[in-house]
């Protein structure tokens, strides 16, 4: 297993305890070991929304969508975060992404 992989299974711990801090603390230690390592910025943004932080919630789910732009759930995962902060033509954005990605996978 991967320093990354070992280092976010420890954080999703955290996160699953509602510990976001120190969830937070440990998916940026695994994406210093690998910054393209889809589920941690997953689970950073997921851990940064529960703490209150939208934008660097809505910061993490973009690197998320640059890294796996064909994954119809990193678009909304966006798109929620977008509603939730109230950005409603972005989440609108995200979320009409997603429904074709979903689309065209399910062809």
């Amino acid at each position: 297993m991967s320093e990354a992989r070992a280092i976010a299974r420890e954080a999703f711990s955290h996160f699953a305890k509602k510990e976001h801090d120190e969830a937070i603390r440990l998916y940026r230690l695994a994406l210093d070991a690998d910054d393209r390592f889809a589920i941690a910025w997953n689970g950073l943004s997921m851990a940064l929304s529960q703490a209150g932080d939208l934008d660097g919630a809505i910061e993490a789910a973009h690197r998320l969508a640059e890294i796996e732009p064909d994954d119809p759930l990193s678009h909304t995962n966006l798109s929620r975060l977008y509603q939730q902060k109230g950005l409603i033509e972005e989440a609108e954005k995200a979320s009409a992404v997603a429904m074709q990605l979903q689309m065209r996978s399910s062809n």
